[in-house]
């Protein structure tokens, strides 16, 4: 099994890296490049025309490798479950390539408007719970620390659905300086790799091998100065995948230290909206939370450093209380 997971690590790693090589010239000459919003940090205007869909090419390298290595064993052994979880996945990446390719071909910097990508969001997730219930003999029980069980029942779906898009969304919102949502989508996947050798889950040890693998082939051109940014594309498969794996290994309770960096951010959003429309004071220089950081003279990799850092230090308290359930 050692053996199978090097293999997965390095073949979605060269993918990923061969396809970076050959498409940032491609897109860089036909001009599919970032965007800088006027309400963004002034001095990242240096980053317009950066190509963008990055995310795009780590996605390809990690499901090539789970078609060839994962795929034909999930269906001999109807491990459903996790096929399910990288349909999720997949899911929002399509989400996100919509959004991306408004903004990119239709001119409209902005995307997808709120309210029509949070219904597909909702929608996914509704699917994403739906197909575990029928298919994956998953039900609304939740596992608490000791081993036991609570059944929440029907309000298990509606609490499940609105943390599922929460969180997905705070990663999305995570992708903001170079290296950052990369890297703590690495520290999570990690995590996730110690509890599927844990728990002696050899097929979901390929499959999360396989993103650290083609996550890293991403880093390699996304640490600052980026050379291609993941957009949405990516950024929404990672917090699809990172979240379905939750569910997946019945860690639902601690997805809230498990993805604490992204919760911050997005907690950090909503606490400055807030702030704003009810005092017309602002909490922090701006949000998310890393553009606080920035403004506050810290450079881009310091910033990814320590939220990586602190990304690993929550994921380690998430496995020592796992290791209780």
């Amino acid at each position: 099994m050692d053996y199978l997971l090097i293999t997965a690590f390095v073949v979605s790693f060269f993918i990923s890296v061969i396809l970076y090589k050959l498409f940032i010239p491609v897109l860089r000459k036909v001009k599919l490049g970032q965007k800088i919003l006027e309400i963004g940090p002034a001095w990242h205007k240096v980053k317009e025309g950066t190509p963008v869909l990055g995310g795009l090419f780590f996605i390809i390298a990690m499901l090539t490798v789970v078609l060839i290595l994962v795929l034909p064993k999930a269906l001999e052994s109807r491990n459903y479950e996790l096929i399910v979880v990288i349909g999720m996945a997949i899911a929002n990446s399509l989400i996100g390539f919509i959004d991306d390719y408004v903004k990119l071909f239709k001119k409209r910097n902005k995307g997808l408007s709120a309210t029509q990508k949070l219904l597909l969001q909702f929608l996914v997730a509704a699917a994403f719970l739906w197909a575990r219930s029928n298919y994956c003999g998953c039900n609304s029980e939740l596992l608490l620390p000791g081993g036991n069980i609570v059944d929440f029942g029907v309000f298990y779906y509606f609490i499940a659905i609105v943390i599922i898009v929460y969180t997905i969304n705070c990663a999305n919102l995570t992708d903001g300086i170079d290296g950052l949502a990369g890297s703590v989508s690495f520290v999570i996947g990690a995590f996730f790799l110690m509890l599927a050798i844990t728990v002696s889950d050899s097929t979901a040890s390929v499959v999360i091998v396989s993103l650290l693998g083609s996550v890293a082939g991403f880093l390699i051109f996304n640490f600052h100065p980026a050379k291609i940014f993941m957009g949405d594309v990516g950024s929404l498969f990672l917090g699809g995948f990172l979240v379905g794996l939750t569910f997946y290994f019945r860690a639902e309770l601690l997805i809230f230290i498990i993805c604490f960096i992204w919760l911050i951010e997005g907690v950090s959003v909503v606490l400055q909206v807030a702030s704003y429309k009810l005092t017309k004071k602002r909490i922090f220089k701006m949000s998310p939370i890393h553009h606080h950081f920035e403004m506050c003279g810290w450079s881009e990799f310091k910033i990814v450093t320590v939220f990586s850092l602190a990304s690993a230090v929550m994921c380690g308290l998430a496995y020592c209380i796992y290791l209780y359930f």
